[in-house]
């Protein structure tokens, strides 16, 4: 069993619902094995700055339905640089944490695995963002939330459409992957997704309008995540006006409203679940992995693999929606 007395946690980069019930849980299971825990604000910028605090059983209590994260996130651009992470390591050592729970997304374990490096110190990272885009685990944290957030608000606007026979582009968060659009596009019942993983294969816009996608009916919804690589909604919709101008078009970016909210029930279990064995990953004498879940069961992938590895959409649920949507 590994010699761990205190263990500090932080969030970084875009808020994620389930992110408090991460730490709840990282505090919890650490005081359960008699670890002290620190807090860590505004992620590797507080690391700098030193802005630390015990945290205590009290203090993560009545937060496990809260979205956000208590302990605030910001970008620090001074922890790009071997100084900035010099001081960084230079205040974990001076309240004495032995080890880092990280939580967050795509970047903010890349941070984690070039301090854990440089400075042979134990950290283990948590998925924490709506994209789901970490390879090696089926789901991140935030993901169904936000998913469910995306599916009310095409339901809403569905009514709309539907009531002046428009064509609706409605935009979803994925910079680099299309998880939200396409399974919000299934959950919600629209038309296609246009997503950045087929986009660089061919021309979805075309191939959508071209297969006759409204001929019969009298409004239609589609999908578009973020990426520079679709265009997003805006893009897609002035190609449209463009080279289909008999279509009456409509944006809707939804925004920061994906990740906010209280987390569904699923981020609660899959937060608590992944806080808890991040603690049992340190004493285990784990370091520079993250805690995923594969098949309900938990895995440990090595942040090397977690980062480097582009996560694969699944192509028959694209075919799924072409097919029902006809």
């Amino acid at each position: 069993m590994s010699s761990i007395n205190c263990i500090g946690v932080l969030t970084s980069g875009g808020d994620a619902p389930g992110m408090n019930a991460a730490i709840r849980a990282v505090t919890r299971a650490a005081i359960y094995s008699k670890i002290a825990v620190k807090g860590i604000y505004r992620g590797y910028r507080g690391l700098i700055l030193n802005e630390i605090i015990d945290l205590k059983t009290e203090n993560v209590s009545n937060i496990i339905q809260r979205g956000g994260t208590i302990l605030k996130s910001a970008r620090c651009d001074e922890f790009r640089t071997p100084e900035g992470r010099k001081k960084a390591y230079d205040t974990l050592c001076e309240h004495q944490i032995d080890a880092l729970v990280v939580i967050g997304g795509d970047g903010s374990l890349t941070g984690a695995r070039v301090l854990a490096q440089e400075h042979n110190f134990p950290i283990v990272g948590l998925p924490g963002t709506i994209d789901n885009d970490l390879y090696g685990t089926d789901v991140t944290i935030g993901y169904d939330t936000a998913l469910n957030t995306v599916m009310e608000c095409v339901d809403k606007i569905r009514d709309t459409a539907s009531s002046h026979e428009r064509l609706f582009f409605i935009e979803v968060m994925g910079r680099d992957a299309g998880f939200l659009a396409l399974n919000g596009a299934i959950a919600s019942g629209a038309e296609a997704a246009i997503i950045p993983e087929i986009s660089l294969e061919k021309d979805q816009l075309s191939e959508m309008i071209e297969t006759g996608f409204r001929k019969s009916k009298n409004s239609s919804i589609v999908l578009v995540a973020e990426s520079e690589v679709t265009g997003g909604a805006i893009g897609v919709a002035e190609r449209v006006k463009t080279e289909y101008p008999q279509f009456d078009v409509r944006v809707s970016i939804l925004g920061h409203l994906q990740r906010g909210g209280s987390p569904s029930a699923q981020d609660r279990i899959l937060a608590t679940r992944m806080g808890a064995a991040a603690i049992d990953a340190l004493l285990d004498d784990q370091r520079n992995v993250m805690i995923g879940i594969q098949n309900d069961e938990i895995v440990h992938v090595p942040f090397a693999k977690a980062i480097k590895n582009d996560k694969p959409v699944n192509r028959d649920l694209l075919n799924m929606l072409r097919m029902i949507s006809a």
